[in-house]
């Protein structure tokens, strides 16, 4: 008898500065503290090199982004990889010629950058003006296969979309995860939306039976006299939808869920989603055509 597939994954949540050595010297020791634990793969948030800048129109932070093989942010994740054995979701402002996007190098357990995904679907309100910085992403959706397993990964807004969800799925994925930088709204301060924001990818676990992965920053931010708070909530889901790891709107921290991959499989199959889908009928249609 074989010994089943298994995967131990990690999200970290934390606060973060302006300070671009600050900010990778706490992601490294949260990053060895999910490896000492067992991780094979460990997801930090969305842009956590500095602050969430985006909220926000200020040129000076084009100076922030970088080539994904010259971003110190992707170089140190990339050595510390490669020392610790752990695969990691690298969240980093890309800039490719005059273009620059919000994106993901996927870091192998031996330090090597697999590929780059770039944040498809792109937000633009109070708070989250990302239209400003980032061009919409070029390179689809993607499933890759790691040391650990075959991971798909979208980023934050990217995470409302059941068809981001499904199109990672179609490619091969067995864990979605999705980096995230999400709070308090600056039209409405009292606006907590973190129960939606959790369930919208509870249900992606439930239709795709596939396990979750968010991790979220937290933390009252300034930028430049614009201030926005970070609900955390980060959390690991089954493939049944469960909550089964989850942090608060406040404590910074590890969450770590070991996952048997072939029984997810098994249980997949066994559900025929994937089965009885009908793509052909999914066209987009108007009323009476």
């Amino acid at each position: 008898m074989t010994n089943p597939r298994t995967i131990t994954v990690a999200a970290l949540q934390a606060a973060f500065g302006p300070e671009l050595a600050a900010n990778l010297a706490k992601t490294e020791a949260l990053v060895h503290e999910a490896a000492r634990q067992g991780a094979d793969v460990v997801l930090p948030p969305e842009l956590f090199q500095g602050i969430y800048f985006c909220t926000r129109q200020d040129p000076r932070w084009f100076a922030t982004a970088h080539p994904v093989d010259q971003h110190p942010c992707v170089l140190a994740m990339q050595a510390l990889a490669r020392r610790l054995e752990v695969v990691i979701p690298v969240s980093f402002f890309e800039k490719d010629g005059p273009r620059y996007y919000n994106s993901m190098a996927l870091v192998d357990a031996d330090g090597t950058v697999l590929g780059v995904y770039r944040k498809s679907h792109i937000p633009d309100g109070p708070g989250y003006q990302e239209k400003y910085y980032f061009r919409p992403g070029d390179t689809g959706f993607k499933a890759w296969k790691t040391r650990a397993g075959v991971l798909g990964v979208g980023i934050c807004w990217d995470q409302w979309y059941p068809e981001a969800a499904r199109a990672m799925m179609l490619a091969g994925a067995e864990v979605l995860m999705y980096p995230t930088a999400i709070g308090t709204e600056p039209y409405d301060a009292s606006l907590d939306t973190h129960a939606q924001w959790q369930r919208v990818m509870q249900g992606h676990a439930v239709a795709n039976a596939v396990p979750i992965v968010a991790a979220n920053r937290i933390g009252l931010e300034d930028n430049d006299g614009v201030t926005q708070a970070y609900y955390g909530h980060s959390f690991i889901a089954d493939h049944r939808g469960e909550l089964v790891q989850h942090l608060g709107s406040s404590e910074e921290g590890v969450l770590l869920q070991r996952f048997d991959l072939d029984e997810i499989e098994r249980y997949r199959a066994d559900w025929g989603f994937f089965r009885d889908r009908r793509p052909e009928l999914y066209a987009e249609r108007r009323p009476g055509e």
